[in-house]
Parts: structure tokens; sequence; C-alpha cells
């Protein structure tokens, strides 16, 4: 459903002129008080897809308003698709400043010709398959493929793709569908990585995903994600996100009764991508709010919500450093070649896992 959540000072700021007040102290990067200026005469920013409760996206809201109390914020939670759809429909009158999705979606965004360039701070240090090379999106945290494991279950905590291999782990792992979710074919991916693969050569990920069932270590695939069944501890393994485990850790009470795990040979970083909107109302405000979440700052807030910065080096608070170490067997997932290969993938899975 779609929902719309606005700001509390905005419906005065509709009626009432307000003097933008420039922020204390230095500026994050070279200009930013002149693009302020600019952004708070426009008013707002519209930002498609932030829903608060993902990625700590209501941290940064908070954080931008504190810093740029001449910008309302205006958001609403779409969902990928759906947001390429709602900037498709709104094309010739848009809406939108700015659009989050996965990034397979802000392909499709590209490719409906929805999306302008902008090269936002620190868009030089993105890896290449983080970034559209004209700056149409951009990469601005990842989600990584990991074991999320419930240890009250499992005895020994698997730390390779290998080691779930073991007679030990019979009936005890659980992944989502490739053929239907995004996350399936993330790990299809990871699964490929860890075995010799590469996003060229898929078939290590489908072979080792299929030795897997054949092993009898496949408890089941499933079609949505399995969150709360992992909470209420009825999946031993769950190979997902990273995030899902860290939240589940420290934020949903199972505490030492999860093992969150990359595993060692490597595994796949999913980009989670951002655009400026083409013909966007508030083309200055976007440009601001693009800007602020790209800083170290800012990418240090997605870390507080135990999703990892796309920018390489940023430190992260000192409250989840630990909680997230280095992780350099992380292998960035190119999405135009991931979009390519899908139906690859989709085949090559339901033959070999299912012998369709």
């Amino acid at each position: 459903m779609r929902t719309w959540m606005i700001g509390a000072g905005l419906a005065a700021m509709m009626t009432v002129p307000f003097a933008a007040h420039a922020f204390e102290g230095p500026e994050l990067y070279e200009g930013e008080k002149a693009l302020y200026e600019a952004a708070a005469a426009e008013g707002l920013v519209v930002s498609f897809d932030t829903g608060p409760t993902w990625a700590n996206w209501a941290a940064q809201f908070k954080a931008f308003k504190q810093r740029y109390p001449g910008v309302e914020m205006v958001y609403n939670d779409l969902g990928s698709a759906a947001t390429v759809v709602a900037l498709d429909k709104s094309r010739n009158r848009p809406q939108a400043d700015t659009a989050y999705y996965f990034a397979g979606s802000a392909l499709d965004a590209v490719d409906k010709d929805v999306v302008a360039p902008f090269e936002p701070v620190n868009f030089d240090k993105l890896p290449a398959a983080f970034k559209h090379p004209e700056g149409k999106w951009f990469t601005i945290h990842t989600l990584n493929v990991a074991f999320l494991v419930n240890t009250k279950l499992v005895k020994n905590v698997p730390t390779s793709w290998a080691d779930l291999m073991k007679d030990e782990y019979k009936n005890a792992i659980v992944y989502l569908d490739p053929r239907s979710t995004g996350q399936g074919q993330v790990v299809t991916f990871g699964a490929a990585f860890g075995n010799g693969g590469s996003m060229d050569d898929v078939q290590p990920g489908i072979d080792y995903l299929a030795k897997l069932h054949q092993a009898g270590n496949v408890l089941r695939v499933v079609g949505t994600t399995p969150y709360a069944q992992f909470l209420k501890g009825e999946i031993p393994i769950w190979i997902g996100y990273e995030n899902d485990g860290l939240k589940a850790k420290y934020r949903d009470g199972m505490g030492d009764d999860i093992a969150v795990v990359i595993p060692a040979e490597a595994s796949a970083a999913a980009p989670y991508a951002i655009s400026l909107v083409k013909g966007a109302p508030n083309p200055n405000a976007g440009k601001l709010w693009l800007n602020y979440i790209m800083t170290e700052v800012g990418q240090a807030t997605f870390a507080d919500g135990f999703v990892r910065p796309s920018v390489p080096g940023v430190t992260l608070p000192e409250a989840v450093a630990d909680k997230m170490p280095a992780a350099p067997q992380l292998q960035p997932l190119d999405v135009a070649k991931a979009k390519a290969k899908k139906a690859e993938i989709d085949t090559a899975w339901a033959k070999a896992v299912l012998g369709q």
C-alpha cells in the first residue's frame, strides 16, 4: 500500500514564510552552505521509497532535519519496483526529487529515462559496479549474504560454504527461492563466489546448492523472508542477509542465541541505490539530501542500522564497529550482469535442484 509521511512542520511552512538558518560549524563538503541556501528556497525534498523502518532511514531524516532546518522532508514507502512504476506514470509532472531502490530497479529507471545524472559527494570512491557512469544511480549501502545460525539449535556454528555440506546440518538450512526473490538470486551469486564462480559464471553456485539439497541439508526453500519464523526458533540456519541477523541479535532479543557469519571463502554484497529524479520539482533539495547521505556522517548513520556503507573506508560508529568487523571476502554484485543472468539462474536452479 502506498503511504506518505510528512514532517509536522510542513503545513505551517506552506502558509508562513520562514528564514533558513545556516548550520553552524565547517561544511561537510565544499559548497554545502550555498547548496543549502538554494534548497531552503525550494523548502522541501520528496524522497520516494525511504520507509523509516528500513536501513535506518528514520535516523537519517532526523539528522538531516537537524542540520538543514529550512528543508522539510517528505517520504513514502512504495517498494523498489513500484517506485519505478510511480516515476514512469508521473514523468510529465514528477512528484519525487529522489528515488531509493534495490539497484536492479535503478537499471529499470534508467531504461525508462526517469532519472537524472548527479555525482554526489564520494561518488569517485565507489567501485564501478556500484554506480552508473553518469551518476543516474549510485549505491548508498549494501546488504550482504551471511549465515544466520540459531545457536540453541546448532551445536557447531558453520563458518564456510564447505562447512554447510557436513552431515551435522541435515534438514537445517533454509534459503529463499531464487526464481521469485531478489535475496534468493543474491544467495546464488554468493554461493557461486564461494565456490570458484563469478558474475559471468554462476554455475558453481547452482551446482553447490544442488549438492546441498542432495546431501539432505536443506530444510526448505521459501518464497518470503522468514524473519519471524527465525525469531521463533523454527529455523536452525538461514542463508540470508547480515543486517537481519544483527537486528535479531541486538534489537529483537536473540542475543547470544544467534551467530551471524559471513562465509569465509567469499560472499555477495548486494547494492541498494538512489537517484535524482529527472525533472525533480526541488532539484537543489534533492541534491542536498543525496550529498548528505553520501558523506561520512550519512554513511555512518546507515551503519548504525546494521547495513554496511557503500563508500570504502568510512569509519564505523564505535557502537557498531565490533558488530560489523571488516569482511574483505565480500564481493560486490554487478547488478547489470545479475539482471542479465536472472533467467539463466531461474532455469538452471529449477533443473538442478527440483529436476524440472
